[in-house]
């Protein structure tokens, strides 16, 4: 079973975006800290991990950036889909040096969202 790890720190979109994709046959652990969430990719392996740009204790590029300690880049851009409701210029160059799936909240098509949440590369 493909293991995803979501992290987000809105708890309502959080554990919608689980039952959501658990639906699609997923295993789903969830983080709403991103410090919590980098010891967990460290501890795990994890298909996919989705994590929502602007958390409340660190970004979500400081997750990535800590994420290099077991990940190649090529892993990084394989493995990570960024969600942001923030996409200014500077957010979108900076996306782009990860070279991850890219998520616009709020989404304007949910299954189209799910489906590029779940889609393993």
């Amino acid at each position: 079973m493909n293991h995803i790890l979501v992290i987000e720190d809105e708890i309502l979109i959080q554990q919608s975006l689980k039952k959501l994709i658990e639906r699609k046959g997923f295993k789903v652990d969830v983080s709403a800290s991103g410090k919590l969430a980098i010891n967990l990719i460290l501890s795990n392996n994890y298909d996919r991990i989705i994590c929502d740009l602007m958390l409340q204790d660190i970004s979500g590029f400081d997750v990535i950036e800590e994420s290099k300690k077991k990940y190649t880049t090529e892993d990084i851009s394989k493995k990570f889909v960024i969600m942001t409701a923030y996409n200014s210029p500077q957010v979108l160059s900076k996306a782009s040096t990860y070279q991850c799936t890219l998520l616009n909240k709020p989404f304007d098509n949910l299954d189209e969202a799910i489906r590029l949440m779940t889609e393993l590369k």
